[in-house]
């Protein structure tokens, strides 16, 4: 069993009937991203992170938005010392390796752009002091559907640095008659594997940019990306910077799968998950996120 294996079946114990979910975040930590969960409460998301971070072996730290969370309460402030006559910097949540940000829109614009720095370049810039983080850094935020109370919808820049987004949904009938007869699977937590550790993430990180992506899959993505600038379905097309996105998915996930190489099939099987959330309709298009990435797939050819 790889090690890949070995980690989705420790979080299973945990998140039931979620394997697809738990690959992808597996992909997205391993394709060095960040990942965004969006479902109703109460599905498991928090319980998801815990399980990641025990099993991934990374410093663990978890704050919960709100709607009066400042951003020096992420970043960290500086405080004057009277015994040194001196401002002594201390360092918010956001210095560890994996950060959950719980109902992120619920938090003011303001301090949800308090991320942005630390999501797109692994530092922060404090009272003029730029300070690196943790590596690997990695976040993964959940957040409540827009149409729910107090929460504020997230702007295209904050979208855009998460690398995935995805949902969680109900789970099946046999998966939640176990849970209903196992008790609270958060209480297991504990017990559940440490199968990696910084120094191993590192090393699979690096071994997912040797991963080989041909020609054709370029040319498959491009004419993916190109569609959506010339559709009329699309508000605006996808960035060079999502391109790029679905590209490293893709290969974090043909490595998962056991592959040195990127099928098209990985770009189709991902584009949902990192592209929906950069898609917006027309003004005269009702479409939702899955229903362009629909029409996508549907109207862009493998090979041409």
């Amino acid at each position: 069993m790889t090690i890949y294996a070995q980690i989705i079946e420790e979080i299973s114990q945990v998140v039931l009937g979620k394997d697809r979910q738990i690959r992808q975040a597996l992909c997205c930590l391993l394709a060095r991203g960040h990942l965004l969960i969006e479902d109703v409460p109460g599905v498991g998301k928090t319980t998801l992170s815990q399980a990641f971070a025990k099993v991934t072996g990374l410093d663990y730290q978890r704050m919960q938005f709100t709607s009066d969370l400042l951003p020096s309460d992420i970043l960290g402030v500086s405080i004057f010392d009277r015994n040194t006559n001196a401002f002594h910097f201390h360092p918010g949540p956001v210095f560890t390796q994996f950060l959950l940000v719980d109902e992120i829109n619920r938090a003011s614009p303001k301090t949800q752009s308090a991320l942005l720095e630390a999501m797109a370049e692994k530092q922060v810039t404090v009272e003029g002091e730029t300070r690196h983080l943790p590596q690997p850094f990695f976040v993964m935020a959940t957040q409540n559907p827009w149409f729910q109370s107090g929460t504020f919808p997230l702007p295209e820049s904050q979208l855009d640095r998460f690398l995935m987004t995805i949902s969680l949904g109900y789970p099946d009938e046999v998966s939640e008659r176990r849970l209903l007869a196992g008790g609270d699977p958060r209480a297991v937590i504990d017990e559940l594997r440490a199968l990696l550790n910084t120094e191993k993430i590192i090393g699979l990180q690096a071994k997912v940019d040797e991963i080989t992506v041909r020609d054709s899959v370029l040319s498959y993505v491009q004419r993916i990306i190109a569609f959506t600038r010339q559709d009329s379905h699309y508000a605006f097309g996808l960035s060079t910077r999502a391109a790029l996105a679905l590209i490293q998915a893709a290969k974090a996930w043909a490595m998962i799968e056991g592959r040195d190489h990127v099928l098209p099939d990985d770009i189709q099987l991902l584009l949902e998950p990192v592209a929906a959330h950069r898609l917006k309709p027309a003004a005269d298009n009702h479409d939702n996120g899955p229903d362009l990435i629909k029409r996508l797939l549907s109207q862009v050819p493998v090979v041409v």
